[in-house]
């Protein structure tokens, strides 16, 4: 069950970096397109600055999910690193339960920002809801709630080769 959980979460781990990446990705093409259109052609066009911003939004809420798992997170450990050792797993176990309390939090009321608004359009982009706009903060609340309880009730994954490229493998990971 446990590897059937990983490999799962594994998937789910290099489909937020695919996303995150293909949006850097995008947005590197379109900025670029934006000020060649604007400067060089004489015409501006509306749609560049809308999508980079909506692609933006993307990146940074599935990427944080990715981020989160890796451990590459921006991470405040001076307080917890000064206690004894059984307050210190205390403290962690603490600060994953606040963690996915957050990813709730996103999830809920990110949901709420969609429903609420997706009868309404963008001003730069006609056929796009604002509902659609707002989509990453749930989805990227769910993602890092399922890897915030895989931290909680399976342990740090952030040594995996999946995860740390750097790392060789053990025998009972690659099962």
């Amino acid at each position: 069950m446990k590897n059937t959980i990983l490999r799962f979460n594994d998937a789910l781990y290099r489909l937020c970096i695919g996303i995150a990446g293909l949006s850097m990705l995008t947005m590197a093409l379109i900025i670029p397109w934006g000020i060649f259109a604007r400067y060089v052609l004489g015409t501006g066009s509306s749609w560049p600055e809308p999508t980079a911003i909506l692609l933006m939004v993307v990146f940074t809420f599935i990427g944080a999910a990715a981020s989160y798992r890796a451990g590459a997170h921006m991470a405040v450990n001076m307080a917890t690193d000064r206690l004894p050792e059984n307050a210190r797993n205390a403290a962690a176990v603490l600060v994953q339960i606040l963690m996915a309390v957050v990813c709730v939090f996103m999830a809920v009321k990110g949901m709420k920002l969609c429903v609420n608004t997706w009868n309404q359009f963008l001003g730069e982009m006609p056929g796009l809801r604002v509902g659609i706009s707002y989509l990453p903060i749930p989805i990227g609340g769910v993602l890092t709630l399922i890897f915030v309880l895989e931290k909680l009730f399976l342990g740090d994954q952030r040594h995996r080769r999946v995860v740390s490229y750097d790392v060789l493998e053990s025998s009972e990971e690659a099962a």
